[in-house]
């Protein structure tokens, strides 16, 4: 017995009714279409208000929404370098009260005894600034302020300018601790040097203190979901904020999980006694020592080619990739690669810097270290883990509720009709390994005897309605480490 969802089941009209059912249009596995969030200070006064997610297409229009040069700007030009597909979201918070913002001076010495160039690092971008000789020191200082207002760069940089008598003073425009890690240098590529007679000594000078809570910002992320986030603040307040909001969208009654990605620049030490403090499956710190991008765009860039090349290929690991635009340590503050390892011990994901100077992804990880009995546990340690999870959970929840829409629920061996809507659990058992199969074919798991053997699919015992299913997927690792013993010969 044919049984139909619209057609009505008796009627007298001469009629052919024809219903459409798409229950069996789509075969293979569901597309997982990622949302991305970035989370930073705006500037006040704005056309969007703090706390409101708005879609944006371009970094022009996150800096018409929450002020060009604001962290949130800077997070949306790292963003749309690393990647211009995946549909994302900005949410500006504002400068928590009171905050302070920190200050830079460069102090410049002179006269110069020959024509040159100053070549003046502010947050990685390049400001040349002409020297003639004989300029004065106040001349000099002069023409760094009005090159630095004439920049390409003067919309985004994360920082104002002012000058009196040699001094300039770099002042940040977003209050809080974030302005304090922003880099300012002279001459880092080979080659740049001082003109004969100037120098410039670069000095912090106020210090940016209170940084905003991010509460209201978490709670207006509402019941959509974020895949990937990425947060500008990087302390362990901020962190442990986001940590609790997305473990409570992880849990199986909500279902709406995401990962989140910070940027932080410190020593090795530091970084090493941060990341040990951090115990989350949901949270990503990549750490470098004196980067000349800022954090944030380290945050948004990593957060960017995640979400690029996690939806295409969750278990895919992600080292090599690069990190467009972000410019990193300079060769003498790059980690070593027992440095790295350490950090990778202690919850800290690494990039490194290429011999061409690219920033690239090396080894994603999470600050998951230990488990509730306070036991070492790499379960959760890679990220490619926690996002292949989340492809299976959603890929199983959508093409079961598409198979088994309204079923009916009935023991093995019944001998219902033809046509009927009826799932059994040796039903939903061969549904189980085709949908394993499916993965398998995609390179997410693999062992599918094991599966077949550890799977269970039953009846619960007291509720006769509900079908209760343990899948044991093995899932596909990452090639991280590789190891060789060059035997020779002579």
């Amino acid at each position: 017995m044919v049984t139909f969802n619209q057609v009505p089941p008796s009627t007298r009209v001469p009629f052919v009714f024809v219903e459409i059912d798409p229950s069996r249009a789509q075969s293979g596995p569901t597309i997982q279409e990622y949302r991305a969030a970035l989370i930073g200070q705006k500037l006040p006064t704005t056309p969007v208000a703090e706390n409101v997610p708005t879609l944006v297409t371009s970094a022009d229009q996150a800096g018409l929404a929450f002020g060009f040069g604001s962290i949130l700007h800077g997070m949306a030009i790292a963003w749309f370098r690393a990647n211009q597909s995946t549909e994302v979201w900005c949410v500006g918070v504002e400068d928590a009260g009171g905050a302070t913002k920190g200050t830079k001076t460069l102090t410049v010495t002179g006269p110069a005894t020959a024509a040159g160039t100053l070549f003046l690092y502010v947050a990685g971008r390049r400001i040349a600034v002409a020297v003639a000789s004989g300029d004065s020191a106040n001349t000099i200082a002069a023409s760094i302020d009005a090159a630095i207002a004439a920049s390409e760069f003067a919309d985004e940089l994360p920082v104002t300018s002012g000058v009196a008598t040699n001094v300039v003073t770099l002042t940040a425009r977003n209050g809080g601790t974030q302005g304090n890690s922003i880099d300012v240098r002279f001459n880092h590529l080979t080659g740049e040097v001082f003109p004969t007679g100037v120098s410039v000594a670069v000095a912090t000078g106020a210090s940016g203190a209170t940084d905003p809570t991010l509460g209201n910002a978490l709670a207006a992320l509402g019941a959509r979901q974020y895949h990937v986030l990425a947060v500008g603040l990087n302390d362990a307040t901020s962190i442990g904020a986001v940590d609790a909001e997305l473990a409570s969208r992880f849990g199986p009654s909500v279902q709406l999980e995401g990962h989140a990605f910070y940027g932080k620049a410190d020593t090795h030490a530091n970084l090493v006694t941060f990341g040990d403090g951090l115990n989350s499956k949901h949270t990503t710190v990549v750490g470098l020592k004196a980067p000349l991008s800022p954090t944030w765009e380290l945050a948004a860039s990593v957060a960017g080619v995640v979400a690029f090349f996690g939806q295409a290929d969750p278990a895919r690991p992600f080292k090599t990739l690069e990190l467009p635009g972000f410019v990193g340590p300079a060769l003498a503050d790059r980690f070593t690669l027992t440095e790295r390892d350490l950090l990778l011990k202690n919850g800290i994901a690494t990039a490194v810097v290429d011999d061409v100077g690219v920033a690239r992804c090396e080894r994603l990880i999470t600050t998951w270290q230990t488990n509730a009995t306070g036991a070492a546990d790499v379960s959760f340690l890679d990220v490619n883990t926690l996002l292949t999870l989340s492809y299976l959970r959603f890929d199983l929840r959508t093409r079961f509720q598409t198979t088994f829409p309204r079923h009916k629920l009935a023991d093995d061996g019944t001998r219902y009709g033809p046509g009927q809507p009826i799932v059994t659990p040796k039903v939903a058992r061969a549904f189980c390994a085709t949908l394993f199969r499916s993965w398998e074919e995609l390179g997410l798991v693999e062992g599918f005897d094991q599966f077949v053997r550890d799977l269970v699919v039953e009846r619960n015992a007291t509720d006769r309605n509900r079908l209760d299913l343990l899948l044991p997927p093995d899932l596909v690792n990452q090639l991280q480490v590789t190891g060789v013993s060059l035997q020779f010969l002579l």
